[in-house]
């Protein structure tokens, strides 16, 4: 995929976020729908070259994080809904589920790490964010717990061992139906 269309998509989120939130008192419940509401616009105007493969939720969310990050709002407390809206705006424009998750779930934590921000706590937002934004759509949210959890340890393994260690702990004391998930990725 051209670099210069997932350049535009950064941009053009990160643009309109940062737009649609300054002044808003309650960023983290406003930030789903907008993040979606973009996204679905954004993907429609670039055509069909951009819906396949893990860059454009991947993309979404790292637009959308950059401007929440401009208005002064902290990645954690907002980063659910970035990925809940990259994930319901990139199914509803025809991106599947799998590279949604992966995609989001990923870029979430990568941002993080780039802003020096927390990256389990945004990993552990990231994946409630995954499979509520799954949920809305219709998808299968069992899976996108799977996929989500799958994707952020993928993201941390990037980073370092404690890391992976922290968030695995994390999951299983923070995300709903993990320990079964955990435990087979153990297999």
């Amino acid at each position: 995929m051209p670099i210069q269309i997932i350049s535009k998509l950064v941009n053009g989120l990160k643009g309109g976020v940062e737009a649609a939130l300054k002044g808003t008192a309650d960023v983290g419940s406003s930030v789903a729908n907008v993040v979606k509401d973009l996204a679905v616009t954004t993907i429609k105007g670039a055509g069909d070259l951009v819906v396949k493969g893990v860059q454009v939720p991947a993309s979404i969310v790292a637009g959308a994080i950059g401007g929440v990050a401009s208005i002064g709002t902290t990645i954690i407390r907002s980063v659910k809904g970035i990925v809940d809206g990259a994930i319901q705006g990139a199914m509803k424009s025809g991106v599947s589920q799998d590279d949604a998750v992966k995609g989001a779930v990923q870029q979430a934590i990568h941002s993080a790490k780039e802003l020096g921000q927390d990256t389990v706590g945004v990993a552990i937002e990231a994946i409630k964010g995954a499979v509520n934004g799954v949920k809305q759509v219709g998808g299968d949210s069992v899976s996108a717990t799977k996929q989500a959890i799958v994707a952020a340890l993928e993201a941390a393994k990037e980073i370092s061992d404690e890391t992976v260690d922290s968030l695995k702990k994390a999951i299983h004391e923070g995300v709903d139906g993990s320990k079964e998930i955990l435990d087979e990725i153990k297999k």
